[in-house]
């Protein structure tokens, strides 16, 4: 009985839609396969190892588009692939890739039938297109496979050859460019490595020429991958070895984008500056340390969406990290920078809203900058929960290193963020597993609580080890903070306006606390205005065992001088502290409570550490 191959079997010298997206569908599952070997060899433009998720990314984007795929036409078959690209491109590579399939759907988009004529003018067109999008083209990169095996299928034209001979051909003459890149950039040369973006073209072709032989499967070749590219890079994950930090993506949309504005316009901001899409649909992918400025400019150009911003100081030191478990929190979890960085804990962050302007918070919004909006701007702002699209992101890269991953959340019981992650949870694909956790606390109790699993984690447990203790280390943990001005929470919806009247009148000062359950209400108020840091001090301090060890942490709205006052006064009323620290408090609790709020959480230590 003749397979589902043989009618592209060699031979074959039209491609209609649907044998057209069977054969790039075999070639992106290639890609996918091959993800954590491009994450591994990623070193170039920064060795953050996320280049074979974004491409697994941008494929599987893909690859949902096609699904059930019965256009015949292959011009239409092409725009389809180019805009699900688009919309699903992630990292330098994606948006390249992008851009390819983009110049590949411009070619021919009027040819029902694809010859192989037809091809080698789209290969041409797709290779122009991702050229053009980069503000600064490297050779050494994707870009010089793809001009390599575009000039080869070019040098082709003319021949009476089948599709099978002619991408025979181009790909063997794309795997010579490929190996070249290794001696191309001092990058790849240290790392004896090729390019991880030009390795994941030529798995794409792969894909495609097995399926175009009629090749059911066919093993992916390793090829050889150097145990001590960390050696080679003995700097990565250091907290100075990156120029620019966050890895910024961002989609603009309008009836008219110059592309040619917006990359001149972007390109002082940071390196790898990538404008793919079309004068209706832009992808920018850029590293800066500033992805407001991103945002900003995107913003005076169309409408933007789509807004991401990847630490890549975290990701490289994962990339060199061996730890068998990654945590990861949302940015309603309030942790020192520093912390972050001596644990490696990943961080996906809430947007905030102030009427019609978006930020990502932490990254494109710092807590002083949220204070000051918060207090002149007339709109009171609005936080909403990471999309499952942001956590799969982040999961579908710390998979690729790590066994395990635990995500640790904001409670349930006041955000859906949870809910978020554990939906993407639900979804990876990968070596490792990914747990997602409600820590029932908010702001510095949920900090807390991911602060003592990734200590564990860097001590070696494993998740299941860690995933045993979580309940545990949830209970001994407490939350309580003091509103200094409800008057916040009433904006917010979140008070209603006769108790601020009450408040004002008895001159309360309310307290809030969670609860074991995940609730967060009220703890009781105090009286007068007196003395208050001292008296929530002591009030605090009461819940402190004597025969337990602890650790304190506070945080302030923009009010240090108090939060510090409450340390200290912390430290002198409970005996047992073996650490502390003294932090801000974010958006996901300070848009409530507004500015002087004071938060301090109490940690009990377990018994084995006392």
């Amino acid at each position: 009985m003749p397979s589902r191959m043989d009618e592209s079997q060699p031979g074959t010298r039209h491609l209609d839609g649907r044998r057209l997206a069977r054969c790039l569908e075999a070639g992106m599952r290639r890609v996918v396969a091959d993800q954590d070997r491009l994450n591994r060899i990623n070193v170039f433009p920064v060795p953050d190892g996320d280049t074979g998720t974004n491409l697994a990314l941008t494929m599987n984007a893909v690859r949902t588009a096609l699904a059930g795929h019965r256009d015949e036409h292959a011009g239409r078959t092409l725009e389809r692939i180019a805009d699900a690209a688009l919309d699903g491109a992630r990292g330098n590579s994606g948006a390249i890739f992008a851009q390819f399939f983009l110049g590949l759907g411009d070619a021919c988009a009027d040819r029902r039938l694809l010859a192989t004529g037809d091809l080698i003018e789209a290969v041409a067109s797709g290779a122009a297109y991702a050229r053009e999008a980069l503000s600064d083209p490297r050779e050494g990169t994707i870009l010089t496979v793809l001009t390599a095996f575009s000039r080869e299928l070019e040098g082709l034209a003319g021949r009476e050859l089948d599709f099978a001979g002619l991408l025979e051909r181009g790909l063997a003459r794309a795997r010579e460019a490929l190996a070249a890149t290794q001696n191309q950039l001092e990058a790849l040369r240290r790392a004896g490595v090729v390019d991880a973006g030009g390795q994941g073209f030529v798995d794409l072709l792969d894909g495609i020429m097995a399926c175009i032989r009629g090749d059911a499967a066919v093993d992916l070749d390793e090829g050889q991958l150097p145990e001590d590219i960390e050696a080679a890079f003995p700097d990565m994950g250091a907290s100075g070895h990156l120029e620019h930090r966050y890895c910024t993506e961002c989609m603009v949309t309008g009836d008219h984008v110059n592309r040619r504005a917006l990359r001149e316009a972007l390109a002082p901001l940071g390196a790898s500056l990538v404008v793919a899409g079309t004068h209706r649909k832009v992808r920018v992918h850029i590293h800066v340390n500033e992805p407001d400025r991103v945002f900003e400019i995107a913003a005076s150009h169309g409408e933007i969406s789509s807004r991401k911003a990847d630490d890549m100081r975290q990701q490289s030191g994962t990339a060199a990290g061996s730890a068998q478990v990654a945590v990861v929190v949302d940015s309603a979890a309030d942790l020192p920078e520093s912390e972050f960085e001596r644990l490696g804990i990943h961080m996906v962050p809430v947007r905030v809203h102030f009427g019609e302007r978006s930020y990502l918070d932490k990254v494109s919004l710092s807590s002083d900058q949220f204070y000051a909006e918060l207090a002149s701007n007339p709109q009171h702002p609005k936080t909403s929960q990471p999309a499952p699209g942001d956590f799969r992101r982040l999961y579908q890269f710390l998979v690729s290193h790590h066994p395990g991953v635990l995500s640790i959340h904001l409670t349930g019981r006041v955000s859906g963020t949870f809910q978020a992650a554990a939906s993407a949870a639900a979804r990876i694909e990968g070596h490792g597993r990914v747990l997602a956790v409600d820590s029932r606390n908010a702001s510095l109790g949920q900090g807390l609580v991911a602060l003592e699993a990734a200590e564990l984690a860097r001590a070696g447990l494993s998740l299941d080890d860690i995933a045993a203790g979580l309940d545990d280390s949830i209970a001994r943990t407490k939350t309580w903070g003091l509103l200094r001005d409800v008057s916040y929470a009433v904006r917010g919806g979140r008070v209603p306006r006769y108790r601020k009247i009450i408040a004002d009148l008895a001159r309360l000062t309310p307290i809030i606390r969670t609860y074991p359950d995940g609730r967060i209400a009220s703890g009781g108020a105090l009286f007068g205005r007196r003395n208050l840091v001292d008296r929530f001090a002591r009030m605090i301090a009461r819940e402190a065992a004597a025969d337990r060890r602890y650790r304190i942490a506070v945080a302030h709205a923009s009010d240090p001088e108090r939060a510090q006052r409450l340390l200290e006064r912390l430290l002198d009323l409970v005996a047992n502290v073996e650490s502390h620290f003294l932090t801000e408090v974010g958006s996901a609790l300070g848009a409530h409570g507004g500015p002087g709020t004071l938060v301090a959480s109490l940690q009990a230590l377990p018994a084995r550490r006392a």
